[in-house]
């Protein structure tokens, strides 16, 4: 069915070319690189923050029980924003005995919105509270 339908549509000269063509896939942004999206999962690598200002990958894992398929693109989203820079902690792998980790730290835009989210969060929770009592 499909053969006949591409028979019928593409003349003899266009099926070649087209049987021959390579598409090139991209993967582009859809998210603005201005504010991330806050999910409970945010709020909660945000909180994380709260302990210490350095913290490496594992570590926010640790404290936010979140898997590295749901963290490490939320660290990425939130770097991007410039809410957290990152760095390679210092010293060798093997003067450390493992390897390098990648140190997180809140920038100060970054304090100020947790700070902000933090709040309409507790506006909005609160709002709800007050409305079902």
């Amino acid at each position: 069915m499909v053969r006949a339908l591409f028979v019928r549509v593409f003349p003899q000269h266009l099926r070649k070319r087209f049987l021959t063509f390579r598409f090139t896939l991209y993967r582009l942004p859809t998210m603005s690189t201005e504010s991330p999206r806050i999910t409970t999962q945010t709020l909660g690598v945000l909180r994380a923050f709260k302990s210490s200002n350095n913290l490496s990958g594992a570590e926010i894992a640790k404290v936010t029980n979140l898997k590295s398929g749901t963290l490490y693109p939320i660290l990425f989203r939130l770097e991007r924003a410039n809410w957290l820079e990152s760095r390679w902690e210092s010293g060798e792998p093997s003067q450390l005995g493992r390897p390098r980790r990648r140190m997180y730290q809140l920038t100060g835009l970054g304090e100020r919105n947790a700070r902000r989210v933090y709040r309409e969060a507790a506006e909005m929770i609160g709002g709800l509270v007050w409305e079902l009592s």
